[in-house]
């Protein structure tokens, strides 16, 4: 086995996609796997491995001289080649194309273990045929016979189990434990959970960055990028809200918020004045400014919480604050989440119970709920890859999976407005890009408008493309 390293790596794919400051070593008895969202820059990364890409910047040290790769793009290229082989203006009769145990013996070094493949396989009724004339699952294992027998010092696999039977699959993955001993491997996967046994190392891709880097063995930060990879991966939608919870609709032509001239002061002190500021349905918000600049005092001024609130002309769900409106006809509307939620919310509640407290705005559960209401909790645990821990007290939950549960509970309701306080104040990046995944399939539903507050404006939000900027007065 060997020992490479990736360099601050900047790598041009053709001007549609780029590789962006790539950190990553990978040392003796290691393997790894690469994992992200479609689109994020796992098969790029494998790629750069075997010369793809232009290279920027930044530099590959120590790569083994016998690299071996069994991939889509591989298989695409060998197809290309293929069709190239052809010349119709210099041949009368149309090339039946090279069989495929030509295609494997041209790389082959390892006999017996093609002759296992082989046999695992059920490839021997194919050898002769064309390799285009096979089907994708032919063609999928073609390339794995072929990458496998080459006796490489490192075998690269882009998603080497799609496409595979189930008795291709199981033979396949213990094969992989098997020369694990002696090959090196980083494979590329969609699912999680087809991650092999000997893989010791996890890599995450997301935007064409690699943002994490997982010792296999550290259970939470593994835990934590399963989560995130959920996330951004799953097919579920947000959970309804289900008629139990159902709320009078709002005129849709109507403004969520309006505020007029907006102004909060402490004496000669002005936190921000001549604020106008209109809210429609469907438009997420992202607030920003230094500590100071009033980014509280303003969600505060709707959902009334700030005293000045009274002397501001102030629109909140097409009522005027100030004449009459109860608690109840704003929250009801309403879901909110802060750190100070956060530290408030120690009550000795279960998490699916954490979450069903939404539906009363309270902090734990002292009324009876409903079937429906309890289906409903576990479906968004479901969305959040929590649904196993049900039962865990919400207090014994990290901070990072404590804050995603409070935002599902804001959201259980289906607020018309949910507004997020800092809602990545005090997490480390990884539980930050959990709780911005989940924020991102909140906007992408559509049904909720989103107030997203935090210091800088840089840090964006796919669906998010209203921007607020609060300048500090001082």
């Amino acid at each position: 086995m060997t020992n490479f390293k990736l360099d601050k790596l900047c790598v041009d794919f053709d001007g549609h996609f780029s590789l962006k400051d790539i950190d990553w070593s990978v040392e003796d008895n290691q393997h790894w796997v690469i994992v992200g969202p479609n689109g994020s820059g796992k098969s790029a990364l494998a790629g750069t491995l075997i010369g793809d890409g232009d290279v920027l910047s930044g530099s590959v040290e120590g790569l083994p001289n016998r690299i071996a790769v069994a991939s889509f793009e591989a298989q695409a290229a060998l197809i290309e080649a293929e069709r190239k082989k052809d010349d119709i203006d210099l041949l009368d009769v149309i090339s039946e194309g090279t069989p495929v145990s030509e295609i494997i013996n041209e790389v082959c070094e390892d006999l017996e273990l093609r002759d296992r493949l082989i046999t695992a396989f059920s490839f021997d009724d194919l050898l002769q045929q064309s390799f285009r004339k096979l089907s994708s699952g032919e063609s999928r294992k073609m390339m794995l016979i072929r990458a496998l027998c080459s006796a490489p010092q490192l075998l690269i696999l882009d998603e080497p189990f799609e496409g595979l039977d189930v008795a291709s699959h199981g033979y396949l993955n213990d094969l992989l434990l098997e020369i694990s001993t002696s090959i090196q491997m980083i494979l590329v996967l969609n699912r999680i959970d087809e991650v092999p046994a000997f893989i010791t190392h996890l890599g995450y891709m997301d935007n064409g960055r690699l943002v994490h880097r997982v010792d296999r063995t550290d259970s939470q930060l593994l835990s934590n990028v399963e989560q995130l990879l959920h996330l951004k991966t799953t097919d579920l939608s947000i959970p309804g809200r289900g008629a139990i919870s159902r709320l009078d609709d709002l005129n849709p032509q109507q403004p969520l918020v309006q505020i007029r001239n907006g102004r909060v002061a402490y004496g000669e002190k002005v936190i921000f004045s001549d604020l106008n500021w209109t809210i429609s349905p469907g438009e997420h918000w992202q607030i920003t400014g230094p500590n100071g600049s009033g980014k509280t005092c303003l969600l505060n001024l709707i959902t009334g919480d700030h005293p000045q609130c009274y002397v501001n002309d102030i629109f909140v769900f097409g009522m005027q604050r100030g004449n009459g409106e109860s608690i109840w006809d704003i929250k009801q509307h309403l879901g909110y989440v802060s750190s100070a939620l956060q530290w408030e919310y120690k009550v000795s509640v279960n998490v699916r119970n954490a979450l069903i407290s939404g539906f009363y705005d309270s902090i734990g559960i002292y009324q009876k709920y409903s079937d429906e209401q309890k289906q409903t909790a576990i479906n968004w645990l479901t969305l959040l890859g929590m649904e196993s821990r049900a039962e865990q007290p919400f207090t014994q939950l990290s901070f990072g999976d404590q804050r995603l549960i409070l935002i599902a509970r804001a959201m259980i309701k289906h607020p018309s407005l949910l507004i997020l306080d800092e809602p990545c104040l005090g997490l480390d990046d990884l539980n930050r890009q959990l709780v911005l995944a989940l924020i991102e399939k909140i906007c992408a539903a559509r049904e909720t408008t989103v107030l997203y507050v935090n210091h800088r404006s840089e840090d964006a939000i796919k669906g998010i493309e209203n921007h607020l900027s609060l300048d500090n007065k001082d």
